[in-house]
């Protein structure tokens, strides 16, 4: 399993040894879920830090109108999931998890955060330092897409996408599509499609696939 998860940002900086050791000094565990079986549910109290291992989970939250609305799916194992609201003076998720897949999650302990280890272990300092980074991480690209979302029309919104993006060689590679990138700015897909080829015609940006190429960068930056 170590082999799996090994990778994951929390245990970064961690050999195979001190991870092995970290999971068994805060008691974690493998839990096994069938396809289509809650992890949790919205308001339930979060009690572990949760990682996939195998398969995939959605979260989401239900609508005033009874609907089921995903707001994100995890498939890389190593990845956190609900993590935030271990660490928040908050009782309950305001979201669900459900197995997309069978999964297999590894749970930490949330105390295991929360106090310094008996054995004084090196890895157990490693570890909060890495959850720590994680936290740092989410808020500033929260704070990203605040700064995007604010940008006005959704021409701005676009351009500021690229240009966060932007890699010195004039070329952006969006790790979303198409629907997830017209979710993140919260558009419509037809309408950012529409955008992004008027963006084209104007000579800003040239769109091949997911890669969209620089054409005038001084005019991207006025608008």
């Amino acid at each position: 399993m170590i082999s799996k998860i090994k990778s994951s940002s929390l245990f970064f900086g961690m050999t195979e040894e001190e991870i092995k050791n970290c999971l068994a000094c805060s008691n974690a565990q493998v839990r096994d879920f069938k396809k289509d079986e809650f992890i949790f549910y919205e308001e339930d109290e979060p009690k572990e830090l949760l990682m996939l291992v195998e398969g995939a989970v959605s979260v989401g939250n239900n609508t005033d109108d009874g609907r089921r609305v995903i707001v994100a799916t995890f498939d890389k194992p190593g990845e956190l999931f609900g993590e935030v609201f271990v660490f928040l003076k908050k009782n309950g998720y305001d979201y669900y998890a459900q197995a997309a897949t069978d999964v297999k999650i590894l749970t930490i302990p949330k105390v295991f955060f929360f106090h310094t280890c008996a054995k004084d272990c090196d890895f157990h300092a490693k570890l909060i330092s890495n959850m720590l980074s994680i936290l740092a991480s989410k808020a500033y690209l929260l704070n990203k897409k605040l700064q995007i979302l604010s940008s006005g029309t959704l021409r701005q919104k676009i351009a500021k996408v690229i240009l966060q993006n932007l890699t010195p060689e004039g070329k952006v590679k969006l790790n979303m599509n198409r629907e997830e990138l017209a979710d993140y700015l919260n558009t419509a897909r037809p309408s950012l499609s529409r955008e992004l080829m008027n963006m084209q015609k104007d000579g800003l940006i040239q769109v091949v696939g997911k890669d969209i190429y620089i054409k005038n960068l001084r005019e991207l930056k006025n608008i």
